[in-house]
């Protein structure tokens, strides 16, 4: 704790050099000289002021199950870590090296919606619109930061054991941008809730993070689903007492997680990378001795599905050596009765979007 305490003392002039630059680029577009590119149909982001961990995915996958019954909805993301350039139309069968995890999870989720990566959104949301008239809304995965578009909707996730109010800006913290940034938002949404969350916690933190008189603030939470195998997901695993469980992960924060799996199962033993970490051969091989040498009757590999987008390009190696590995679904909940209100919210966004 005290060696966290120094270390952000000391990397705190390098992170006022950082906010320093980032302020210059916010006052530019805040007086005008810089002008974020409106469209002439829907575009909402969804984003945060931290670097990973929010939950952007599963909500972005909330917001396609809401609206893809109705409406053309596509997703434009970065595709972060890809080996390709440009913009690129995700296919269930390509890999994450093609187009990213998370695009390649939206493809596999949900394959009749038009998926696309591109470093540029200014690029790539004229692109989707040519190639594909029919588009009535395109949500934009991380885009809190990426001004060059101006979304008709911006929604901003913020952790509730990590809330931006208490982040420092990078290198020191967490946070790309000043914690005032959060101003920008239209809606804000407290993600990662506990299950069960009183009252007064949601007013302590509508309290902290004093959000404006535009916005509007909402309390999320994670349902896990039943975990499937990798390989074939008709085959479903019950979480019981006497399971225990080998986590291979590679995601910004993990208690959320494993406080989950620790009521659910008998232990949880964790092997941890970066985000958005590329496994190699050897991670793979650890893995497996790993899981030999867990000592239990009843065992099992575990992991998220963002993760498995990256774990599935070792297949032949896995099925080979028979490794039981299955992935978590989870899906976002709201608090509150916020789920109504949020989903009114956004169907009224879209219904008086005007051109």
């Amino acid at each position: 704790m005290v060696q966290r305490f120094l270390l952000k003392i000391l990397l705190s002039p390098v992170s006022l050099l950082y906010g320093m630059g980032v302020g210059f680029r916010n006052l530019m577009y805040r007086t005008g000289l810089l002008k974020g590119i409106e469209f002439d149909l829907p575009v909402i982001s969804v984003g945060n002021l931290s670097v990973g961990g929010a939950g952007k995915t599963p909500h972005i996958e909330y917001l396609v199950r809401l609206l893809g019954e109705y409406l053309q909805v596509a997703t434009l993301s970065r595709g972060y870590k890809r080996k390709t350039k440009g913009f690129l139309l995700a296919k269930t069968e390509m890999t994450a090296e093609q187009v990213g995890d998370e695009p390649l999870q939206f493809k596999r989720k949900f394959p009749d919606m038009t998926v696309a990566v591109c470093e540029s959104r200014a690029f790539g949301i004229p692109e989707i619109m040519s190639r594909f008239p029919e588009t009535q809304v395109i949500l934009l995965d991380d885009a809190f930061q990426h001004r060059s578009v101006k979304p008709g909707l911006n929604i901003m996730l913020t952790e509730f054991h990590h809330p931006f109010t208490r982040d420092y800006l990078l290198p020191s913290g967490r946070l790309r941008e000043w914690r005032a940034a959060y101003e920008r938002a239209d809606y804000i949404i407290v993600s990662k809730c506990p299950r069960q969350m009183e009252p007064e916690q949601q007013n302590a933190l509508v309290t902290e993070i004093e959000p404006q008189p535009h916005q509007r603030i909402y309390f999320s939470y994670y349902d896990y689903g039943r975990p499937y195998y990798l390989f074939n997901p008709r085959y479903q695993l019950k979480l019981e007492p006497d399971l225990d469980v080998l986590l291979i992960c590679a995601i910004a924060r993990t208690e959320y997680l494993t406080d989950y799996l620790e009521e659910q199962v008998g232990s949880v033993q964790i092997q941890e990378y970066e985000d958005h970490h590329f496994f190699t051969k050897y991670d793979v091989g650890q893995l497996k001795a790993n899981f030999d040498r867990l000592e239990s009757k009843k065992k099992v590999i575990l992991t998220t599905e963002k993760d498995a987008m990256r774990l599935e390009m070792h297949r032949s190696f896995m099925l080979e050596n028979e490794m039981p590995i299955f992935a978590l679904p989870v899906e976002v909940k709201f608090h509150f009765g916020d789920a109504e209100r949020f989903d009114t919210d956004v169907k009224e966004f879209l219904l008086n979007f005007k051109a």
